[in-house]
């Protein structure tokens, strides 16, 4: 049976996205659902990611996997330096008017008009 590193090589070639090999490595540490726990999503996803056939939004994955396990951080013109994967959640979040309490209305608009937001996630009626 092959480890994680060795299926992302069979599926991505013999020098997988540094992203990918960061990924097969903590997989191959712990396991496939404790490495999804820490990302937030399930572990077929990382299962399919690691094979090459996931089809959702692989820059999202990609980004998720950079903050959480390569420590990436993005400059939030409202937060200032935060982990990549926090300016994540933040976005999602901010598809979305919810106003319980004045840091989400504050990341609501800040996210909206952040150059880092894609532009079908800014296009939200309040």
């Amino acid at each position: 049976m092959s480890g994680p590193e060795e299926i992302a090589r069979a599926a991505w070639g013999a020098a997988p996205p540094d992203w990918i090999e960061v990924l097969a490595r903590a997989c191959a540490r712990t396991s496939q659902n404790q490495v999804a726990k820490r990302l937030g999503r399930s572990a077929s996803l990382v299962s399919t990611v690691l094979r090459g056939s996931y089809r959702g939004d692989m820059a999202a994955v990609e980004e998720r996997v950079r903050g959480v396990l390569m420590a990436r951080t993005v400059d939030c013109p409202a937060l200032g330096t935060i982990p990549a994967q926090v300016c994540q959640d933040w976005r999602a979040r901010a598809r979305s008017f919810a106003g319980v309490n004045a840091l989400r209305v504050q990341m609501f608009r800040a996210c909206r008009n952040c150059p880092r937001n894609r532009k079908e996630d800014r296009d939200v009626e309040t």
